[in-house]
């Protein structure tokens, strides 16, 4: 068998489990499986391995870095996916995340709305309005109040909502990592307390972005829409190449 079969058949493998996991949750939490979307964290992953998870059936896969994305792009590894941002963003790079991705998942100050906007109109004039439509974005929390790490804080979540409600963006939901140390339930459980708030001011901004390999259950369990799986399916990480 080549390295190329042996690495499809691990993510094959990998996925499935996962797959399996999700679908447990989701009984488990009286949730239809459709409401809950997988994304496949590929940071740190070659183009290689994007393109295999792609056969395998994958839609929706998740970076953290603008340039790492941008490298894989131009390889042609994202072409028939969705790619999601989910890293901290850099202000000097929003403009090309808005241009490069499907959605972001850590918009977290004001001063990212309008190079986020300016890169999707950029993307609009490139390949015409109806293909690059509006960019979903997501408030990413911060839970335990220190924006150190990236993240609003539940104080200015409204005026944060609100900003993006001005913009040509799309209020999609709200995302948040548990602090560490934190118990995951109890993150989870207030990151859709913070959902609600936000949903007041928009009804459609219905995503929430929780969950990783290993409290993915516990994310479904409190509402998550969207769970950021990576080392679960892709195994432990390695530098990107």
């Amino acid at each position: 068998m080549t390295d190329r079969a042996d690495r499809r058949t691990a993510l094959a493998a990998g996925l499935a489990e996962v797959e399996a996991r999700i679908d447990a949750a989701c009984a488990s939490a009286g949730r239809a499986r459709q409401d809950v979307a997988l994304v496949v964290v590929t940071k740190t992953f070659p183009a290689s391995d994007v393109i295999l998870l792609r056969d395998l059936g994958v839609t929706d896969v998740g970076e953290n870095k603008v340039q790492e994305a941008a490298a894989k792009s131009g390889a042609e590894a994202f072409a028939g996916l969705r790619l999601h941002l989910i890293g901290r963003l850099q202000s000097n790079k929003a403009l090309a995340a808005g241009a490069l991705a499907d959605v972001v998942h850590s918009l977290d100050r004001e001063r990212l709305i309008g190079p986020l906007a300016r890169g999707r109109a950029g993307r609009a004039v490139q390949l015409g309005a109806t293909e690059a439509g509006t960019l979903p974005v997501l408030l990413q929390i911060s839970l335990d109040g220190d924006p150190s790490r990236g993240g609003v804080t539940a104080e200015n979540l409204e005026r944060l909502a609100e900003a993006v409600l001005a913009s040509p963006l799309r209020l999609a939901g709200v995302m948040a990592v548990p602090p560490p140390g934190a118990e995951a339930g109890a993150a989870f459980a207030t990151l859709a307390e913070l959902a609600g708030r936000v949903r007041r001011l928009a009804p459609e901004a219905t995503w929430i972005s929780a969950g990783m390999s290993g409290d993915l259950e516990t994310a479904v369990a409190n509402g998550a829409t969207h769970l950021r799986v990576g080392s679960a399916i892709l195994g432990s990480r390695s530098p990107f190449r």
